[in-house]
């Protein structure tokens, strides 16, 4: 399955190619640039370095949400009009849940954070072990504080991973460094197209737009 996916509900914005297991290209930004003005670039130029036809995608995934509103209506409504004019499915992929697969390898705790400003975060937990994510939570807000002192009752013996554009947000909060939080590699934290594995592995249900 050929799938073009593309993320726009934080600051950063991103189109990849993905086609059975295998990343065929990807375009990544963070500018201050809207989204309104990179993504339709980024989606041109990955295909054609890529040298793959519009018409030749399977599967159209956009990152939706939680994240920024206007960024997040600017990816859904692009990937509805491409879909909608090549006839084929579209899909919609909680932005943390595709962020904590980048961590699929790791063993303990995934913590994706999305900054929500006023001392609140978008959150949601998981528990990666053997190449499986599990997800703990559902999405949603909250504020930082109530969010540590839930990250306090976990299991100890567990790593605990920080993933999301409010990572580093959070990882400043002093009780969080006392659990030993971690922070990954910058480019593990903020591109949520890492979870594109899931949709070739079929947990998620394919939708016409």
């Amino acid at each position: 399955m050929r799938i073009l996916a593309i993320d726009s509900s934080a600051g950063a914005a991103s189109a990849a190619i993905r086609e059975d297991g295998k990343r065929l290209g990807e375009f990544f930004t963070n500018t201050r640039l809207t989204h309104s003005q990179t993504l339709m670039p980024m989606i041109g130029g990955v295909l054609d370095c890529a040298r793959i036809s519009l018409d030749s995608i399977d599967l159209f995934a956009v990152s939706a949400g939680p994240g920024s509103f206007t960024g997040v209506r600017i990816g859904v409504a692009s990937v509805k009009g491409l879909a909608m004019a090549q006839r084929k499915p579209c899909v919609g992929v909680s932005t943390l849940e595709a962020m904590a697969h980048n961590l699929a390898h790791v063993d303990g705790w995934i913590c994706a954070v999305m900054d929500a400003r006023c001392g609140q975060v978008y959150n949601a937990l998981f528990r990666a072990q053997e190449g499986t994510i599990t997800r703990i939570t559902e999405d949603r807000a909250l504020a930082i504080v109530d969010l540590v002192a839930e990250l306090e009752q976990l299991e100890r013996q567990k790593s605990l991973f920080l993933v999301g554009d409010g990572a580093k947000l959070c990882y400043n909060n002093e009780r969080l460094r006392v659990l030993g939080a971690q922070l990954p590699p910058e480019s593990l934290c903020t591109k949520p197209l890492g979870g594109l594995r899931r949709l070739q592995r079929g947990y998620i249900k394919e939708e016409r737009p």
